[in-house]
């Protein structure tokens, strides 16, 4: 591609994504309640501080960055499974209507949807004796170290080659990592980190049903996740959303990022 090509398919990618018709704000009023309301707000407000206000932005800026997600150029895991869900109508529509709204303070926040907060994962007390350990990951941004445990109708699936089924539950201790004089995490003799102090426990499992009140873009069949504190307590205020999303692309893999490590484990038994 010569120089003169290069800068017009840049310039290009600056360019508003062209809808196939005028953008429809009541059409994208109804996609985002359907599943951007999950963390944005159905009014463009977020639910949390660690995600942005889109009430009020421009149009086109909103359609350059969902284009961008959805392609894959602006790399978001959450974002990117969301926005490689909606149609070009469904871009530029969800940006009119954002757009259309009034711009938000920085301080407001909206409240959590409720069927996104509620969850049916209850903490397995059992799990020490009757769980199998099956993975352990190092987590170097965080100084943390995370150990995977599943239940045995998860074991055995994994163990057939069969997706995971209703009944499911895979659990992780979420411990900081031992600090050396360094501030740098201490590792052990079998090359993870040393953990020192249990931080929280997070769980993804599945039953029948469990899914049916969550929106389609954001549903992972029926797993339901939870995060629950160091002393087994479920955490309120949780917004399964951003778990839903993120792990929504493993569909093929029973929604789990370990599947292959705990079919492995669970084949040498």
């Amino acid at each position: 591609m010569t120089p003169r090509l290069a800068a017009l398919a840049a310039l290009a990618a600056l360019l508003p994504w062209p809808a196939t018709h005028a953008a429809d704000i009541e059409a994208g009023k109804a996609k985002v309640q359907e599943v951007c309301a999950a963390c944005h707000g159905a009014a463009g407000v977020s639910v949390s501080d660690g995600i942005p206000h889109l009430a009020g932005q421009r149009a086109a800026y909103l359609q350059n960055q969902l284009r961008a997600l959805k392609d894959g150029s602006r790399k978001n895991p959450i974002m990117n499974a969301i926005a490689a869900q909606l149609s070009a109508d469904d871009v530029a529509n969800v940006a009119a209507y954002f757009s259309s709204l009034p711009g938000a303070a920085p301080a407001m926040k909206s409240e959590l949807l409720p069927n996104l907060v509620k969850t049916h994962v209850v903490f397995p007390e059992a799990y020490k004796s009757s769980y199998t350990m099956y993975q352990t990951i190092d987590f170097a941004a965080t100084k943390q170290v995370r150990f995977f445990y599943a239940n045995e109708p998860a074991m055995q699936a994994a163990k057939a080659g069969r997706a995971l089924p209703d009944g499911a539950v895979l659990l992780a201790e979420v411990w900081s990592a031992r600090l050396d004089a360094d501030k740098k995490p201490v590792t052990g003799a079998d090359g993870h980190f040393v953990p020192d102090q249990l931080l929280f426990y997070t769980a993804m499992a599945r039953d029948a049903g469990w899914g049916r009140a969550i929106p389609d873009m954001l549903r992972n069949e029926d797993w339901n996740y939870a995060v629950f504190t160091s002393g087994k307590q479920l955490r309120s205020g949780v917004n399964q959303a951003e778990c839903l999303a993120c792990h929504k692309p493993l569909d093929k893999t029973s929604y789990a990022f370990t599947l292959e490590r705990l079919t492995a484990v669970a084949k040498a038994r």
